[in-house]
């Protein structure tokens, strides 16, 4: 059996050592993140093409392990790949593709413009897994549009209630959740189940656990 790798694909900003993401990495074996990206500049076609150079210098099946405008860059980066070179995708808290233009971030009076990086995005079911994981309360996707994205690409949705955008700002450090949601993607037994309560676990920081935190540039 070839061995597996996992690809770990941020969002805008990156995923800091706080991270779940970054928890992800010290849990699983085989696992690489996507380089080459200007965390800062949200460019889809810059991002999908550096993620695409790390999935094509990847060795045996592929699992992509993705959050928010990173799930943008792993869906765009795996269209038109040959069939079974993905072999499943985790999508976390896909962030709003009306929110970015071709060239970055929209300003927000500007979202509802033609020329977001929508049409950028496949249109038909991913040709591999997937798993989308939703927040009831996402600043940066209502949950009504993540489900006609999920159901756009054939996902299954897992929706874990109020859980902000899934990160480290409403309390995503350690997440032994998202480990199993992922285990159960690669072993094949996921479906859409009733709504889960949240399981997380907050790093340790000089104030009450699980305090949500608004920075002036959010971590996405």
């Amino acid at each position: 059996m070839k061995r597996q790798t996992v690809l770990i694909l941020p969002g805008y900003h990156g995923s800091g050592p706080a991270h779940w993401q970054s928890w992800l990495e010290g849990q699983l074996p085989s696992v690489r993140r996507v380089s080459g990206i200007d965390w800062e500049r949200p460019v889809l076609a810059d991002w999908a093409a550096a993620a695409r150079r790390s999935i094509d210098s990847a060795t045996g099946p592929l699992w992509l392990v993705a959050h928010s405008f990173g799930c943008l860059t792993a869906v765009s980066a795996a269209a038109g790949l040959a069939p079974g070179r993905i072999a499943g995708a985790l999508l976390v808290a896909p962030a709003d593709p009306q929110r970015f233009s071709p060239q970055g971030v929209r300003p927000a009076d500007r979202r509802n413009d033609p020329g977001s990086v929508a049409a950028q995005l496949p249109q038909t079911s991913l040709p591999f897994p997937s798993l989308v994981v939703a927040s009831r309360n996402d600043p940066w996707m209502s949950l009504t549009r993540i489900r006609h994205w999920a159901d756009r690409w054939g996902s299954a949705l897992t929706d874990i209630g109020d859980a902000g955008h899934i990160n480290i700002d409403s309390g995503f450090g350690p997440w032994p959740q998202g480990l199993a949601l992922f285990a159960a993607l690669q072993s094949g037994h996921f479906h859409q189940p009733h709504p889960a309560p949240v399981s997380r676990q907050c790093n340790r920081h000089p104030r009450p656990p699980c305090t949500p935190r608004h920075p002036a540039h959010p971590t996405l």
